[in-house]
């Protein structure tokens, strides 16, 4: 008999839903059957059985569960599972791994739906009718679904406009507050709440500083076009900043470093590049693997494919560890620089607006030019302004001249 527990799928949740169970409880599985649905605040990661044997589940769909818990069991045998069943009923085994005081419990009503926790709260907060949550026809509502339902009606039940949470009570008001009447709260999402917590240790711990560079980008956005028809892939200027950026690993290591414990940062093999992606479901930043050492077109296609999983908050764990690091996209329009946050971990930033049109003198008249603004948020500890105006000049010279840019580097 094994023990399964609960791995450590990132470092900034200390507690996950156990959304799905893959197999039935008496299955037997093969080693790397995908057996439970996990969901962290930013994904849902498959977990895979770790060897053969007759799984015995232990805990049930929508209870949290910590890094370590055991969960589940695998038994050697159909015979084993049997006389395990007979030893110890379900309800003790569950007893071995109650849920934390503060996690609601699952919920169920006969109806064959089940409620996590963090979705119910939502639901109970805003007075969302049960028929509303269940003709969305899902076996497991998690809080990302009722978000979803949320961002389609901002009505409650009872017709009344709500934008948050009801105020907890006059005690719990800050001070001005007009008591329970007047206050209104609006609840973070678990995925905002752990965003909060990422900025909150980056602003604590790393004393960064900012550079930034503005950028003619007339040209590449016309080979863009051309290239997007080519090569049946969107390319944008962020496909083309990933594969610029990606190929000043060589040059510039402390850019994709990893800070360690006193004066000292560990190299990284390859130009890991993470991108933000936000299409109104929360922050993501999923990695593009080896940015340097890849064609345009499989970074294109990378980015693609990370817009979809957006729209329906289907990433892995795996997709959006290990960024050396990371590319922030500020596309509205109107935008001139953006100071982006340099994530823990990772001794700079980038960011890069949509691009602008600007009036520029051509000769005896004048001319219309686009440009964008590229951005450097970095570690001071570790890079000086110096280095960041280098690299970001790599970086303009890359993209004022794409086509040498790719003819040199694939």
């Amino acid at each position: 008999m094994t023990d399964f527990r609960v791995p450590k799928l990132n470092n900034n949740d200390t507690a996950y839903v156990l959304v799905e169970w893959l197999a039935e409880d008496g299955q037997a599985v093969r080693d790397g059957d995908p057996i439970v649905l996990l969901e962290t605040s930013k994904a849902t990661e498959e977990v895979e059985a770790p060897e053969p044997g007759v799984l015995r589940r232990l805990l049930a769909e929508g209870a949290e569960c910590e890094p370590g818990q055991v969960i589940a069991r695998l038994l050697g045998s159909a015979d084993e599972a049997a006389q395990e069943a007979v030893d110890e009923p379900a309800g003790e085994a569950a007893d071995e791994n109650p849920q934390r005081p503060d996690a609601p419990a699952p919920t169920g009503d006969g109806s064959g739906v089940v409620v996590t926790g963090p979705a119910r709260e939502l639901i109970e907060a805003h007075g969302i009718a049960m028929e509303r949550v269940y003709a969305l026809g899902r076996k497991v509502i998690r809080r990302t679904d009722v978000e979803e339902l949320l961002g389609g009606d901002t009505a409650g039940a009872d017709g009344n406009d709500r934008v948050g949470t009801p105020s907890p009570g006059v005690d719990d008001a800050p001070a001005g507050a007009g008591g329970d009447d007047d206050a209104q709260w609006i609840t973070l999402s678990r995925a905002q709440q752990r965003t909060a917590e990422v900025v909150e240790r980056s602003r604590r711990e790393i004393p960064a500083a900012f550079t930034a560079m503005t950028v003619d980008v007339t040209e590449v956005l016309s080979l863009a076009r051309d290239l997007t028809r080519r090569l049946r892939a969107l390319v944008g200027v962020p496909e083309m900043v990933v594969k610029a950026a990606g190929g000043l690993l060589d040059r510039f290591p402390m850019f994709f470093a990893e800070p360690g414990p006193g004066p000292r940062a560990r190299r990284a093999a390859t130009a890991d590049v993470g991108v933000t992606v936000d299409v109104g479901r929360g922050l993501f930043i999923p990695v593009v693997r080896d940015a340097g050492n890849r064609p345009l077109a499989e970074i294109a296609g990378d980015l693609a494919v990370f817009r979809k999983t957006a729209l329906t908050g289907s990433f892995r764990e795996r997709d959006l560890r290990g960024g050396a690091i990371t590319l922030t996209l500020h596309t509205h329009d109107g935008i001139v620089f953006a100071v982006p946050i340099v994530f823990p971990g990772q001794t700079c930033a980038l960011s890069l607006t949509a691009p602008r049109s600007e009036v520029v003198q051509d000769g005896s008249g004048f001319a219309v030019r686009k440009t964008a603004t590229i951005g450097l948020a970095y570690d001071h500890r570790f890079i000086n302004g110096r280095d960041a105006a280098e690299f970001l000049g790599e970086l303009r010279t890359a993209l004022e001249s794409p086509a040498r840019f790719l003819t040199e580097n694939g």
